[in-house]
């Protein structure tokens, strides 16, 4: 049932929002009613898409050439986003929505639930080239998009309409073969540990890295055995042990616990332990690239189907979810109907673009198709 979970805001991810200068100069190549997009405000998201390893995987250098097929497609996605982004910065503006320190803060400790700790979060951060301060400014505007939705969208889903739906679609309510299991984690990535030698010393060498990392890594290995050996001896420990030294923040706070799961949604040698084990049973340190496990299980379940009382909560959110979807699609068709739009730079016009890109097509049959199939997708 996780999977009809809608994360809505995964789904309007692309809508991040740009701070958009008003001053009128040789920079600026379009506006959007009152708000003027400069080439450096294109640049800079189009690096952000095309900086993704997709494209170098299939051999495509979009910058080098930037009147290939698919590099003008990014280029139109590009700015058809940055249209998107002008008229929500205009309406969400409009009805003064803000996001209180509050708001903030809770947004940010569920972020943070996920990835374990604060410490290990940032760490993402900075191996993925994004600041806490950037972080902070997309958090935000991403709850003021989620208050504008729903400002837009007061939707409400009935008991009848979500058993309808779980009749019509019993097989995404049937589970797998599920273990429920707590585990210890002693964070121990060594890229990560890595990353932060490097950052407290820039002059480290190779050599002198790989020792040191292997050195922490010993280090938190036998750290993970003295917690196995006392858990081993007093099973009924576990959850204490857990709460106090265990790393997953998430679990931690549960003693451990990580409740039913089904075994592709864990990494494998987790998996594999895990599901090999009895109930009540204590594993030896497991390591996977999070780091090193003390697991004991719990509980097994038999494959089985979720009752509609189980799961009508997660069908509610999720049919609520979809309209809201759709209603924020056809509020951006609106906008976008009722806007004014001028191209300073024909280069950035939608309609041109769209023409070279067909011209580029006509000599690559695969791409051709693909254009034809999203041209016709559009009316």
């Amino acid at each position: 049932m996780n999977k009809l979970k809608v994360a809505i805001f995964a789904l309007l991810a692309m809508f991040v929002f740009t701070g958009c200068s008003l001053k009128n100069n040789d920079n600026n190549i379009m506006k959007i009613n009152d708000t003027v997009i400069t080439k450096a405000e294109f640049d800079k998201a189009y690096e952000s898409v095309t900086s993704n390893n997709m494209f170098s995987q299939m051999g495509i250098d979009l910058k080098k050439d930037p009147d290939n097929v698919f590099a003008l497609m990014m280029k139109e996605k590009v700015v058809a986003e940055l249209i998107v982004k002008a008229l929500l910065n205009e309406e969400i503006e409009k009805n003064k929505i803000t996001v209180s320190k509050e708001e903030l803060a809770m947004g940010e400790a569920e972020i943070v639930d996920k990835f374990g700790s604060k410490d290990q979060f940032l760490q993402v951060l900075k191996v993925n080239g994004v600041t806490y301060d950037k972080f902070k400014k997309d958090l935000e505007d991403e709850i003021k998009l989620k208050k504008f939705v729903d400002s837009i969208a007061m939707v409400s889903i009935g008991e009848s309409e979500a058993k309808k739906y779980y009749n019509e679609n019993i097989d995404k309510f049937k589970y797998p073969k599920r273990v429920r299991a707590s585990h210890i984690l002693i964070s121990s990535n060594p890229e990560q540990i890595k990353a932060k030698l490097r950052e407290d010393n820039k002059d480290i060498t190779d050599e002198e890295l790989a020792s040191k990392t292997d050195e922490i890594m010993a280090q938190n290995k036998k750290k993970a055995e003295e917690l196995q050996a006392k858990v081993k001896k007093a099973p009924s420990t576990f959850a204490k042990v857990a709460k106090e030294n265990s790393q997953d923040t998430a679990s931690a706070i549960r003693g451990g616990d990580l409740g039913f799961f089904a075994k592709e949604e864990m990494v494998e040698p987790f998996a594999n332990k895990a599901f090999s084990m009895a109930p009540n049973t204590i594993s030896e340190v497991v390591q996977t690239p999070y780091g090193y496990h003390i697991i004991m299980v719990t509980d097994r379940n038999e494959a089985g189907t979720m009752t509609f009382e189980q799961s009508k909560k997660d069908i509610i959110s999720y049919l609520e979810g979809m309209d809201k979807v759709d209603i924020f699609k056809n509020k951006i068709e609106a906008l976008r109907k009722e806007a004014k739009i001028e191209y300073f730079d024909e280069n950035y016009n939608p309609e041109f673009i769209q023409k070279k890109i067909k011209d580029s097509a006509k000599d690559n049959p695969a791409v051709n198709q693909q254009f034809s199939e999203q041209s016709a997708d559009k009316k």
